[in-house]
């Protein structure tokens, strides 16, 4: 591939060369203002962002004027359809407005990249700089301690406290940083070495994006990074009028939040933002809402937040009824014993594959070696027998051999076993062996899912009659939903114990499971494992099982940073990505040359037989590198290693530091001492991303910082985020990596050529193999890690893709409904909706009666249309006729409300003794009250049209909201239950969308009717005046948890759907929401079950307990 791509590059070039030239006409420009503004006083230097401001708004002057025109003009309309365009009208206008900003920030980025280049060398060259006080620097010099205000004088120091440590500006923009931010503003991702000052580089885009007033977002891992930063940035931009907050500084629903993204420039943590857009569409009142329009973001480690984060969803939940009950620790004895019974099982297969291939018996051998390596891939010793001459390739053929014809004679194999363990696909499936012994004290039927299509088929032979036979289905089915948990539960511990470890991959921690990032090494604070996965642990770990929770309000990062009008990153690891970037974000990858010659020399792989070796070899090296006064750093890819590399240390003499996942509270003091003389430093990944090592004089002279990798990451990012750490600047330094045949990668992943090799040159024990074929052979497998985890996060963004739709549409109506400005559109399309779903019902049946009964019920009103008229008008036209009579009765009841509720506000208005500003007024459609909070003056002041205004609002959202609720639960259980359609040969994701789109559209024409129907009947009670009492404002904690869900690698594989046949529970009560005509009790109807299809006609009283259980549908023949 290498070959082709230099082949490539000879005949169109080199791309990142050609993407940074097409850059270097705005460098020299930028080279060329530098002398110009050098000359220029504070004072003048500080006046060109009052220009650029000046500039901006006068390019976007005649289109600001005309929304603003439309804005006052919509207000005094009544018409819906007019408002309606004028809408429309307004956001194209926005549009063209925000095209002009980007075109005027292009034509002034040269001059504004060379002002701050300008600001920054005059922080580093005075330490005080003096310019006439503004209001801004007296309102800044109040919490600020490095501005001191003297007469009409401000002086700027040059140091300050960044996070608790006391820095002193000493940074000035180099060429490649000039590019780097030209590269954000542009939308793209630079990619940029260790050392080479990243954040200094996001310093440009954000105040050149800043000018615009709208808000610029910098997006961090951390909220270390993001306090640090936003304190170390901060003078640079404030010293030109720009205001610097930080949303992790303050609690969440504050005024202080609010007031931090309303600052021009807004630091924040990945996780924080996501959280406030949710809180926001969960906000009952528009003073509740902190974020602004999404504008323009930078991301800092792009590849961490867009890649490896981006299949975790942030999520909002709220307790569930009988959340806490669960069968995990009635079941986990059988699962213990169930294991405890295989290892022994494995361990037979072993030492029988040993003896036969010993005796030379290799056929016999290897189908004993498949069975020891089904039933536990991770046995140590198995491991070792197969770093042995020849063993590995008899395994691979073997299994082949098994796997042709789709696995068709794999049960052979699998059928001795209690489950089996597919570890590349991280899936574990229960055989009938196991469900066997599970079963053995108690019913043989205890974990087996009944065949629902049988069964039916079986009662409806029975020839019972039809209420013996609609409860006996409707056993069935509670039979099927309760071992259909109870397996779910059981496969869930099952991977609990064969596929999860204890300091791999989580750590156990006050008593509570938190899983180690796969990527950073770092421990993700409230994330848990979706689908239960996380309750098995617990349960397998003896802590507390935590209760299960209902998702209120989620979203991925994905699907968040895809809100924003212009997305940039940096980071130093992002071109093996490039690819995914570019397909799901349609981001851009720039390499930004560094700015001295890289110097740290990376050596080909080392490789090994057996791990035993290669931890020898390792330890051999790292002694040998300290003594030669070299800093050093071992990078380890979980816990365990780490400590097991101390172990080997300590018996060596060796002084070490450890850092790991339950080191983490440490990490600042033992990465600042990593870089000193002869200092040995054992990190899992955490030392890779965002930890600057800096070297002393007499480090570099001795050869610099030694990079020591244990293992071969599945990423190979994560591998250049450790090379990373040396090289630095142009620093000295080195990295070679230790690879060994027992290594996940290698076992899973790894060529059958390296194996063949190292068994054709006779290796033996400690020997070793250096060659770049080798180093080149171990990157194709981790090529093949990563096209696998990007096909995994794809079919997740497809599945998220489909809630991301319907959330736009909820919550947009949800936004319309908390401002108010648009509702009355919503209002009317509600009514069309609702008046053509009317129609189009009954009209299909040709029942006027019932067409007739829905208006009243729904609007209030009598037919428009006689039933001639109904027989004969097309349904657009009817719909049309239905809509107009709503509209005008609507409009009529809206004016008699407000004429009606006017004598009350008056009077509560002009009383002197009521110094109200809120008042509560009650509404009541006859069935249920809703209390409408209002502001007093306004009611009085617009004749009580606020107060109808308010009254639609309140009830649009109550509506909305525990709709919507309802219908997040229906979309998980969704997921789960159309893993089945796979046994179909159906594309899960196809029934998905389909069924997901008949839910929302059930969830939306309920939404309608019940609001229209709400806002059609509520009036003020009748029967005497209420009594009006004001409404004071407090704030209601919600019972809400956020947290992010963490979904293990490879759970959409063709695997998971196979299992999921077996253990997840389908859900189907409520799936399909239709709205009939009124039947009578002795009336035939014709019903359709849901799963089978099957369609059955019987007397409504019949049918009754069958179509109540969820299981049956009403359906038009």
């Amino acid at each position: 591939m290498s070959f082709i791509n230099s082949i490539l590059k000879a005949f169109v070039g080199d791309k990142s060369e050609k993407d940074v030239k097409a850059l270097q006409g705005n460098l020299n420009k930028i080279k060329a203002l530098e002398s110009t503004l050098s000359n220029l006083s504070h004072d003048e230097l500080r006046a060109k962002t009052v220009a650029f401001k000046e500039k901006i708004k006068q390019a976007r002057a005649e289109k600001d004027a005309k929304i603003n025109a439309l804005l006052q003009e919509v207000e005094s309309i009544e018409d819906i359809d007019k408002r309606e365009d004028i809408y429309a009208s307004i956001d194209a206008l926005e549009k063209e407005a925000y095209e002009i900003s980007e075109k005027t920030l292009n034509e002034i980025l040269p001059e504004a990249f060379a002002v701050i280049k300008e600001t920054a060398k005059r922080f580093k060259e005075n330490t005080q700089i003096t310019v006439t006080a503004t209001p801004k620097d007296r309102e800044l010099s109040a919490t600020k301690s490095y501005i001191t205000i003297v007469g009409d004088e401000a002086n700027w120091a040059n140091s300050w406290n960044a996070a608790g440590k006391e820095i002193t500006w000493d940074m000035i923009h180099y060429d490649v940083q000039l590019i780097g931010g030209m590269v954000l503003h542009d939308g793209k991702i630079a990619e940029m070495q260790t050392g080479e000052g990243k954040t200094l580089v996001a310093t440009l885009p954000l105040y050149l994006n800043a000018l615009t007033g709208n808000g610029v977002h910098l997006v961090t891992v951390n909220d270390y990074l993001a306090k640090r930063d936003s304190a170390w940035k901060a003078p640079l931009f404030e010293f030109h009028g720009l205001s610097v907050e930080c949303i992790d500084n303050y609690q969440p629903n504050t005024e202080e939040r609010r007031k931090a993204y309303n600052a021009d420039i807004t630091y924040g943590t990945n996780n924080e933002f996501g959280f406030d857009y949710l809180r926001d569409n969960m906000a009952h009142s528009p003073d509740d809402l902190v974020q602004r329009k999404h504008n323009f973001a930078i991301v800092d480690e792009v590849d961490s937040v867009l890649i490896d984060d981006a299949r975790t969803p942030l999520i909002i939940s709220g307790p569930v009824p009988q959340g806490d009950r669960h069968e995990f620790n009635e079941l986990k004895p059988k699962i213990e014993n169930l294991v405890q019974l295989q290892r022994q099982l494995s361990n037979g297969f072993l030492t029988e594959a040993k003896r036969l291939v010993k005796e030379g018996n290799m056929k016999d051998g290897g189908f004993n070696l498949l069975r020891a390596y089904r039933s536990l891939p991770k046995n140590k010793a198995l491991i070792k027998f197969l770093s042995e001459e020849g063993i590995k390739q008899l395994l691979q053929k073997t299994e082949n051999q098994y796997m042709q014809d789709n696995n068709r004679d794999m049960h052979i194999i699998d059928e001795a076993l209690y489950f089996v363990i597919e570890e590349k696909n991280n899936q574990v499936e229960l055989t009938d062996n196991g469900i066997k012994f599970l079963s053995s004290d108690t019913d043989e039927n205890f974990f087996l899912l009944p065949d629902i299509g049988t069964e039916i088929a079986r009662i409806e032979k029975q020839g019972l009659d039809k209420d013996k036979e609609a409860e006996e289905k409707e056993k069935l089915f509670q039979d099927f939903s309760i071992k259909s948990e109870r397996i779910h539960t059981l496969t869930q511990l099952l991977k609990a114990y064969s596929l999860f470890e204890k300091d791999v991959e989580y750590v156990i921690m006050d008593n509570k499971i938190l899983i180690v990032d796969e990527q950073t090494g770092r421990i993700m604070d409230g994330r848990r494992y979706s689908d239960g996965l996380h309750q098995a642990i617990e349960a397998k770990e003896n802590v507390k099982i935590e209760a299960a929770t209902q998702t209120f309000a989620t979203v991925t990062l994905q699907n968040y940073f895809r809100m924003y009008s212009k997305l940039a990153g940096m980071t130093g690891t992002a071109v093996t990505e490039a690819g995914e970037l570019w397909e799901i974000y349609k981001l851009d990858v720039v390499e930004i040359p560094t700015n001295r010659p890289m110097a740290r020399k990376d050596k080909e792989d080392l490789i090994y037989k057996t791990t035993r070796e290669k931890f020898n070899a390792v330890i051999e090296d790292v002694t040998e590198l300290s003594k030669a006064g070299r800093p050093v750093l071992i990078g380890t890819t979980s816990v365990e290693i780490s400590e097991l590399l101390s172990r080997m240390l300590k018996m060596r003499g060796v002084q070490h530091n450890v850092l790991n996942a339950k080191m983490h509270k440490q990490e600042a003091q033992i990465v600042e001492e990593a870089g000193k003389p002869g200092v040995v430093t054992i990190a899992t990944n955490m030392a890779g991303r965002g930890t600057d090592i800096k070297l002393t004089a007499e480090v570099k002279a001795a050869g610099g910082l030694a990079i020591v990798g244990t293992e071969r990451h599945d990423s190979r990012r994560v591998d250049r985020q450790l090379r990373g750490r040396a090289g630095r600047q142009g620093d000295v330094g080195s990295s070679q990596f230790y690879v060994s045949l027992e290594d996940n990668l290698m076992r899973l992943f790894g060529s059958e050529r390296v194996a063949k090799v190292m068994d054709r040159m006779g290796l033996k024990e400690g020997e070793v193999i250096q060659h770049s074929m080798m180093t080149k052979s171990i990157e194709r497998a981790q090529k093949k890690v990563e096209e696998n985890n990007f096909g995994v996060r794809k079919r997740l963004l497809e599945y998220d893709d489909v809630m991301n739709a319907q959330r736009e549409v909820v919550y947009k109506r949800r936004r319309h409904a908390l401002h108010g400005e648009r509702l009355k559109v919503d209002i009317a399309n509600m009514m069309y909706d609702t008046s053509e779903l009317i129609v189009e019902t009954n009209k299909a049946v040709n029942d006027f009666k019932n067409f007739e009964f829905e208006l009243i019920r729904y609007f209030s009103i009598t037919a428009p249309v006689s039933q001639s008229d109904f027989e004969r008008l097309s349904v657009s036209e009817l719909s049309g006729k239905v809509y107009k009579a709503a509209l005008e009765y609507y409009m009529a009841k809206t004016e008699r409300s407000a004429r009606e509720a006017l004598p009350i506000i008056t009077n509560v208005y002009e009383d002197a003794n009521n110094q109200f500003e809120r008042i509560i007024v009650p509404f009541t459609d006859g069935l249920k009250t809703l209390n409408v909070v209002t502001d007093l003056k306004k009611a009085y002041e617009t004749q009580g049209k606020q107060l109808i205004a308010d009254f639609e609002k309140n009830i649009t959202l109550a509506i909305v909201d525990e709709a919507w609720k309802k219908h997040l639960r229906k979309m998980d259980e969704l997921k789960q239950s159309v893993q089945l359609a796979v046994h179909e040969q159906k594309d899960p994701l196809l029934i998905y969308k389909f069924e997901a789109y008949n839910l929302f559209s059930a969830m939306l024409n309920g939404v309608n009717k019940e609001v229209i129907s709400f806002l059609f009947k509520g009036d003020l009670p009748q029967q005497n005046a209420p009594a009006i009492q004001e409404a004071r404002q407090v704030k209601v904690k919600e019972n809400y948890k956020t947290s992010k869900d963490e979904i293990p690698n490879s759970d959409t594989s063709a695997a998971e759907n196979r299992e999921a046949g077996q253990t997840q529970q389908r859900q189907v009560t409520d799936t399909i929401v239709r709205e009939m005509p009124k039947i009578n009790r002795n009336d035939n109807v014709t019903i359709k079950h849901i799963m089978s299809g099957k369609s059955e006609t019987m007397k409504y009283k019949k049918a009754e307990n069958m179509i109540n259980s969820g299981e049956w549908v009403i359906v038009n023949e």
